[in-house]
């Protein structure tokens, strides 16, 4: 069993910067794909970013490329979403998510991940 804890979520100004953090305990993080997804008020929730178990490998959705940067310390058995340029789109729980990587370098989608985070709250507004 992998528990997943995220944290540094808050309000924020459009344009500022934000890191969010993912601790694990119970297993090491070394074996597993991390992902960011996040979930706005009445919608579902979408992919945001993930990063192979080396951390050599990336994917972000379109709509945070260039933005957002995922990475990870496996010796601290943490995951980081690096947040630039916020707007008010980016308003949402973000989840932290773990999968067994097995033969898989990245996963987008949430139904490839089998743990899962309580979330953190970023909401952006002026």
């Amino acid at each position: 069993q992998v528990q997943l804890v995220e944290s540094g979520g808050r309000l924020m100004q459009p344009g500022g910067s934000l890191r969010l953090s993912c601790a694990a305990s119970g297993r090491s993080l070394s074996s597993y794909v991390m992902g960011w997804f996040r979930q706005a008020p009445g919608k579902e929730r979408e992919f945001v970013a993930t990063i192979s178990r080396s951390g050599g490998n990336t994917n972000y959705a379109d709509s945070v490329k260039g933005r957002f940067t995922i990475s990870r310390d496996n010796a601290k058995n943490t995951v980081f979403l690096q947040m630039n340029s916020l707007n008010p789109e980016d308003t949402a729980v973000y989840y932290c998510a773990a999968r067994f990587a097995g033969l898989v370098a990245v996963a987008q989608t949430s139904s490839e991940y089998s743990y899962w985070g309580q979330g953190t709250q970023v909401t952006v507004s002026s």
